[in-house]
């Protein structure tokens, strides 16, 4: 039986191998690959601590009869330094039962050629990915299990499948026939679909696809009516708002405008604040899902002279939300209080900007907010939507 030890030294000279260019054959000298004894244990240079020093000695000596390293021991029979035989590198996967990285290279490029065409955020990673391999670098969201990898590639294909509202177990047993798989691999699925997706947060990207923890519910309040299953609702006559959940959606009749305008409200503190006396408000809930879209598709359909609003934080993922609400709806939305006179104005309640702020800001300089984002970046500032008085 192979001891714990012999697999650290041999696993920790062939990670030096497999990140060498004589692994990738473009180098043109003999490379050497050793470890120092002492930094892969420490332990071992305890002169109190004897048991790991005779053990460790033990792993080399058998490493070393075995021809897959040699080592160099002084008199005293303390070893400093080992170095991996690159004649017996064969039989060093071998002996710990290590599979060979272009084999596991082999393989993963199997699965991203069988998923790069399956959709856009698929065909830049899995591009990106194949690119990786061939500069020797390590996989994105692969840490060494091909079958985990071939699930995550296989949900962010089949997510975009879904049409309409799924909890995430159900999903997970539709596509993997077991409830927990997806959750073991959820943290994984989200972070490559927020990297090379357009999701303005992390945090709602799967609500943004329709895998749910809860039902959806869209509250709205203000100047209008809506008919659910021939019965007609009129707002005008609350004060507050109702909520309709995503399973009634289907029973909408008619959803009718009798105020000037129609807002999509980002925060839920700020849909609470704002007057519906001439307006139909509707909380988006940070970013749009496709419940609130197509409620939204449908006030547009039946009220075509309607004017569409959009009020939201005063910074790169409320531009972002507004930018995709118009490309996913098909309404031309006019952002509302997200201007420069706005910040201006509640600019003692502003934040300042963080890193990624900045980067995601510098995206957005082409566009209609190029003003006020160029103050942004010059006074490092940034205003939630909660600040300003509506």
């Amino acid at each position: 039986m192979i001891g714990k030890y012999e697999k650290t030294i041999l696993n920790s000279l062939l990670d030096k191998y497999e990140k060498s260019k004589s692994f990738t054959g473009g180098n043109k000298v003999n490379q050497r690959f050793f470890a120092k004894v002492a930094a892969l244990f420490p332990k071992y240079a305890d002169h109190a601590n004897f048991e790991v020093f005779q053990v460790v000695n033990e792993a080399i000596d058998i490493l070393a009869r075995k021809g897959m390293i040699t080592a160099k021991i002084s008199k005293a029979n303390v070893c400093s330094e080992i170095t991996l035989n690159p004649e017996e590198i064969q039989q060093s996967y071998h002996y710990i039962g290590r599979i060979q990285k272009k084999e596991v290279n082999f393989a993963v490029l199997e699965l991203l050629d069988k998923y790069k065409d399956r959709n856009d955020i698929l065909q830049r990673f899995c591009q990106i990915q194949i690119e990786r391999i061939q500069e020797n670098r390590s996989i994105q969201f692969f840490g060494g299990d091909l079958q985990e990898f071939g699930n995550i590639l296989r949900a962010v294909d089949l997510i975009f499948k879904v049409e309409s509202e799924t909890f995430v177990r159900d999903f997970s047993v539709r596509v993997f026939k077991d409830s927990k798989i997806f959750d073991h691999i959820r943290f994984k699925v989200v972070s490559l679909l927020y990297e090379y997706g357009d999701f303005p947060e992390k945090d709602q990207v799967l609500e943004s696809l329709n895998i749910i923890k809860n039902p959806t519910y869209i509250n709205f309040k203000g100047a209008g009516a809506i008919s659910i299953s021939r019965q007609r609702i009129d707002m005008n006559l609350f004060k507050g708002d109702i909520a309709i959940s995503s399973s009634m959606l289907g029973d909408v009749d008619r959803i009718e405008i009798t105020g000037k305008i129609v807002m999509t409200v980002e925060n839920l503190t700020s849909f609470h604040t704002v007057e519906g006396k001439d307006a139909f408000l509707i909380y988006l809930g940070g970013f749009h899902n496709r419940i609130r879209r197509e409620f939204i598709k449908k006030i547009h359909l039946q009220n075509p002279n309607a004017e569409f609003y959009h009020f939201g934080d005063i910074d790169a993922g409320g531009f972002h939300i507004l930018e995709h609400l118009r490309k996913a709806t098909g309404v031309e939305f006019k952002p509302y209080k997200m201007d420069l006179d706005t910040l201006k104005c509640y600019q003692n309640y502003s934040k300042s900007l963080t890193e990624n702020d900045k980067e995601r800001l510098k995206r957005f300089k082409d566009s209609e907010f190029a003003e006020v984002i160029d103050y942004m970046l010059e006074n490092n500032c940034k205003l939630e939507q909660e600040a300003i008085q509506p």
